[in-house]
């Protein structure tokens, strides 16, 4: 398995941005898969904020992870944020989504991020066993989730 910038291989940005909406469309009711093809590709960074990251396996795209300013716009206080975090059904439970979640907080390490934030509908259970604390529980967009911090300063 590898994990790489999307900036790399941006022959998975359309690929990517169906999965995006098919998982998360119900959250931006308005949004648009061409609209979302135009967020992946603007957000394509490396090393930087924002940043996506992909995992592949032998060219096939099975997962992707997000650094990026804000993903909440109730919270903007908070920055930066994990966002994005997917990984194909097939290829759950083998490890691919904490593997995205661990380089993603390397890159922010690495830019000087202290601490970083996400939320989650449902999968708080998983960060919580990568050292993710729950922050908040709230509503969002109409859906209950969850707002977790990881302290990255050593």
């Amino acid at each position: 398995m590898e994990i790489a910038y999307l900036a790399d291989h941006p022959e998975h940005i359309e690929e990517l941005a169906r999965l995006h909406f098919a998982e998360w469309g119900y959250l931006n009711p308005g949004d648009t898969l061409d609209r979302r093809i135009e967020r992946l590709t603007a957000d394509c960074g490396r090393l930087a904020i924002p940043a996506m990251v992909v995992a592949l396996r032998e060219h096939e795209l099975v997962g992707s992870a997000a650094l990026v300013a804000h993903d909440m716009s109730d919270h903007r206080s908070l920055t930066p944020w994990l966002a994005s975090v997917f990984v194909k059904p097939e290829y759950r439970r083998n490890g691919v989504g904490s593997m995205l979640v661990r380089r993603v907080e390397q890159e922010a390490a690495a830019l000087g991020v202290e601490t970083l934030y996400l939320f989650t509908p449902s999968a708080a259970p998983l960060y919580e066993r990568l050292g993710w604390t729950l922050l908040e529980h709230c509503r969002y967009k109409g859906v209950e989730v969850d707002i977790m911090s990881r302290s990255l300063a050593v």
